[in-house]
């Protein structure tokens, strides 16, 4: 957890840019080092390194990362910001958020979070409004142990929430489909597609 300016970080997630960068650096680096040193010379090893930067830029880059590319999550006690979207948390239903919370489930399924795998998968962020942002995460369980939490807090508690879930009526959230345009975003390439 830090601090950035005024803001508490709850969660922070980046878009796996450098990850992909040493994993691809790892397994050609172990190619090259696998046959210059046991199969042929170091000279003739070399066109791995050289296949593997030729290859980075087109898979590594257009393959593995840039469908993840909105995977940029920050969570702060005002906003969640996911890439360049910023959803207040006034119009965030956070009663929903903490009564799942208290019942072991997130709004992802009604699977409970502690039978979550880490793997990456789509949690609802659920809005006032009645519909619910969709935004992934490579470990969902992590955010939603943080995000629950939070939610209990900033509604006053576990009592609270299950008094005020007893007697609060709001619409069941929607999934919507997440796009690149919305308010506070730029168009993306892809969106062009659409």
């Amino acid at each position: 957890m830090t601090t950035t300016g005024k803001q508490r970080v709850l969660y922070r997630q980046g878009t796996g840019f450098w990850r992909m960068t040493a994993k691809w650096i790892v397994v050609f680096g172990a190619l090259y080092l696998l046959d210059g040193g046991l199969i042929r010379s170091w000279g003739d090893a070399l066109v791995w390194a050289v296949i593997g930067v030729l290859l980075w830029v087109p898979f590594g880059i257009g393959v593995a990362w840039y469908p993840r590319k909105d995977h940029l999550v920050t969570l702060t006690t005002h906003e969640l910001r996911v890439r360049r979207k910023r959803l207040p948390m006034d119009r965030i239903n956070l009663l929903h958020v903490a009564r799942l919370w208290l019942e072991g489930r997130s709004t992802a399924d009604e699977r409970p979070v502690a039978e979550w795998t880490r793997s990456d998968r789509v949690v609802w962020v659920p809005l006032l409004d009645g519909r619910a942002y969709g935004v992934e995460f490579r470990d969902p369980a992590a955010f939603a142990k943080i995000f629950g939490d939070f939610a209990v807090t900033a509604c006053g508690g576990p009592e609270a929430v299950r008094a005020r879930a007893a007697t609060a009526t709001y619409p069941e959230p929607r999934p919507m489909r997440a796009r690149s345009s919305d308010s506070g975003s730029w168009a993306d390439l892809l969106d062009l597609f659409d």
